[in-house]
């Protein structure tokens, strides 16, 4: 007698394409280790990252303020303030002198964040840089 069972379902499937998705998702979720070039990469660019929204936290302020200053110096906004035109006229031209300051003053920010950011983060960039030369 043959014992024949059909009853038996054997499924098998396999995507390359689900799999490949499998291990991005996985790869999020590990803790991943960097290496030293990655670790001095990131902490070139952070030095630059500070000083660079520094700068422009400024630049954008002070070109703020000059548009204030120009509008009140352009337009009739001394009858919606209740003022009068020459001191509509005095205060827009402060804001504006103040907003070019600002706009002004943004690079010499930058410079003086990068280097003391440099400055702070030195040393273990240099440690790292001898340790990659070796």
């Amino acid at each position: 007698m043959e014992n024949h069972n059909t009853n038996i379902d054997f499924k098998y499937t396999y995507s390359a394409k689900e799999q490949d998705e499998i291990k991005r998702i996985r790869q999020k979720y590990q803790k991943q280790e960097e290496d030293s070039m990655t670790r001095l990469r990131k902490l070139d660019a952070s030095a630059t990252r500070k000083a660079t929204v520094a700068a422009l936290m400024f630049g954008v302020v002070g070109a703020l303020v000059l548009g204030i200053g120009m509008s009140l110096i352009m337009t009739d906004l001394a009858k919606v303030f209740g003022m009068a035109e020459i001191a509509n006229m005095i205060v827009g031209i402060i804001a504006g002198l103040l907003g070019i300051i600002l706009v002004v003053l943004a690079y010499p920010i930058y410079s003086k964040v990068l280097k003391r950011e440099r400055d702070k983060i030195a040393p273990e960039i240099l440690r790292l840089a001898d340790e990659l030369m070796k």
